[in-house]
């Protein structure tokens, strides 16, 4: 497998400084600061990313696991929320993952299984180990 790479770049401290994010394969360049960080300013922060991260992953692990027992899924949308603290240590603290899918012929409660299944095996939910992770699971009529 190959390895996957992002870079980031910060000059200046933490309040007045500024930096730009850049992912390997050129699909995404953009800047972050305190501002978009820690209050409403232009740009994208680190949890912003993680949050696209983890729904991406989730998304494409739980298709998987449903085409695998045979329910082939027409889509799944996945939200992520990520939250964030500054109670002494800034901390990841939890992630909601809420997601939406178009399953045919898959019933509610195997679908929230299917889903708590997904959200243990996908790789970004292992890594993020730390964090509480909430899954909200449910089909779209």
């Amino acid at each position: 497998m190959p390895v996957r790479k992002a870079n980031a770049q910060w000059q200046g401290d933490l309040k007045s400084g500024k930096g730009d994010m850049k992912l390997q394969s050129g699909a995404y360049e953009g800047q972050f600061s305190f501002k978009t960080r820690f209050e409403d300013g232009n740009g994208t922060n680190p949890e912003e990313l993680v949050g696209a991260a983890h729904a991406g992953c989730f998304s494409m692990q739980f298709s998987a696991m449903l085409a695998e027992a045979g329910h082939a899924p027409d889509s799944i949308q996945t939200e992520a929320k990520v939250h964030f603290s500054i109670d002494g240590t800034p901390t990841i603290e939890k992630i909601e993952l809420i997601t939406r899918g178009r399953v045919p012929g898959m019933d509610e409660a195997e679908f929230k299984k299917t889903a708590e299944e997904a959200k243990k095996a996908c790789p970004v939910s292992r890594l993020y180990t730390g964090a509480e992770i909430v899954l909200d699971a449910a089909l779209d009529s």
